[in-house]
């Protein structure tokens, strides 16, 4: 029995019709004219309007669709929230400055409420472009209230998400090499494992928002936390989350050291597994990319950050022909924005100009890797239009001239879609974005918090010198 064609026997709750559905199923069909029923939270049904549409007679709503395209919910697999305050800031400067001269003492004044407030700004602006998935490494501050009240910031936005909860430990001999602040290191290697679990506890899988453990780094956390966030993360079912290999100083400070290269070092513990999502994973050398694609694990892109900070190219192709799973990231407000259509656009573009080949990368790929990549780093039976999968959909607005003239979907969703295009995101059979706006938080207010967070942060960090109207070279 075809999907178009299968038994009726639901509630159709919501029916999108009319609109260009890309459903990345497994013939990766393309509808002009096609329809999505959900039903329970999930889809139901997708195929062509035409043999839906008796379903009008009993749906709780029917959405007409027609100048839009319907497609799987983005996941942005590795970002952080909380940085939201700092948009526009740090700009110029590589990777280790970055951290030395604007995040981390960002990450050193910020408060609970000032987090929280930054933390809701990011998951909604997440929200309005078109993602319904986040993979949030939050570190400033990471005591459970803290994270706790994080993850409930997020899910009053209405999106999913994995609070990635940030663990340093105590200082090592990494974390002087990087010349990272000591009073980031607050708790004790047992304090870091005891409060992750109690947070995972509280937000274990299956609910919108859950929490998974993540050494911050490689480079400046202890093995023994490594070790003990792999552990904790299996038992539950969920991923882990670590940087990785994101510059190549990141490679030489690892190896003095440990005498090995980071991944290399992961893959002999054995702590390379489908829970492991490293984010960057850019300098690998090919035993460790054949080690990532053994494995199953996931290396989480992040093209615009990555440029930003001219940390370097990922192996895409590399990764991908060895069997790992790629995601795309944002990385955040502070290097890039919320918007996983940039990220796409950005990423395919990057990889062509840096090996100077037109045909190293497609549209579909990278479409690909915005919504099945993202489902299958977080485990979520989603990132496609299937029937039984999570009913988290975006509906974008392909009507206007920038659209025009309409001739390849994919092409057009991939080069020209933005943020500014995303009219409706469905989770779960919830509609929490509708005609562009939330319909879960009020937007006014959530910004008008952020702003005087960010006030607020300023002045304790000390940050005003990098806000200049102008900064010459």
């Amino acid at each position: 029995m075809s999907q178009a064609s299968a038994s009726d026997s639901f509630e159709c709750d919501l029916l999108l019709e009319g609109g260009v559905v890309i459903t990345l199923d497994g013939k990766r069909r393309v509808l002009d004219d096609g329809a999505v029923a959900v039903s329970g939270g999930k889809i139901a049904q997708v195929g062509a309007a035409a043999g839906m549409r008796h379903l009008r007679e009993t749906a709780g709503r029917v959405v007409d669709c027609r100048g839009k395209v319907v497609l799987p919910g983005l996941t942005d697999g590795h970002t952080h929230l909380f940085q939201s305050l700092g948009r526009g800031l740090g700009d110029g400067m590589t990777l280790v400055p970055w951290l030395q001269k604007f995040m981390l003492p960002y990450s050193k004044a910020i408060t609970r409420e000032m987090s929280v407030a930054a933390v809701q700004l990011g998951a909604l602006q997440a929200a309005l472009s078109g993602t319904t998935m986040v993979v949030d490494n939050h570190y400033a501050p990471t005591d459970t209230e803290t994270i706790l009240a994080v993850a409930d910031a997020v899910e009053e936005v209405g999106i999913r998400g994995a609070i990635a909860r940030g663990i340093f430990g105590e200082m090592n001999p990494g974390g002087e090499l990087m010349g990272v602040d000591p009073d980031l290191f607050t708790w004790t290697n047992q304090e870091e494992i005891a409060i992750t679990a109690e947070c995972m506890a509280e937000r274990p899988r299956g609910g919108l928002v859950e929490v998974w453990p993540c050494p911050e780094n490689i480079v400046y956390v202890w093995p023994e936390l490594i070790d003990a966030s792999a552990e904790m993360a299996a038992v539950a079912g969920v991923g882990w989350h670590m940087h990785c290999s994101e510059v190549q100083d990141e490679i030489s400070f690892f190896m003095e050291v440990h005498g090995s290269r980071p991944v290399a070092w992961l893959a002999d513990r054995g702590l390379l597994s489908r829970h492991t999502t490293l984010a960057h994973a850019v300098w690998l050398d090919p035993d460790e990319v054949a080690a990532m694609g053994a494995s199953g694990a996931t290396a989480v892109h992040n093209p615009i950050s990555n440029q930003y900070l001219a940390s370097g190219v990922l192996h895409l192709e590399a990764l991908l022909s060895a069997g790992a799973t790629v995601a795309l990231g944002s990385d955040g407000v502070a290097v890039a924005g919320q918007d996983i259509f940039e990220a796409m656009k950005a990423g395919l573009l990057m990889h062509r100009v840096a090996s100077l080949d037109s045909t190293a990368t497609t549209v579909e790929q990278f479409l690909e890797l915005g919504t099945r990549g993202g489902a299958a780093m977080t485990g979520l039976d989603a990132g496609s239009l299937e029937p039984g999968r999570a009913a988290d959909l975006v509906v974008v607005d392909v009507s206007g001239v920038r659209h025009t003239p309409w001739s390849r979907p994919v092409a057009s969703v991939v080069h020209s879609g933005s943020s500014a295009d995303v009219e409706m995101v469905i989770v779960g059979g919830e509609i929490i974005v509708e005609d562009g706006r939330s319909t879960r938080v009020d937007e006014a207010e959530v910004s008008a918090k952020a702003g005087e967070a960010a006030a607020q942060l300023f002045g304790k960090a000390r940050l005003s010198e990098l806000a200049k109207d102008w900064i010459s070279s």
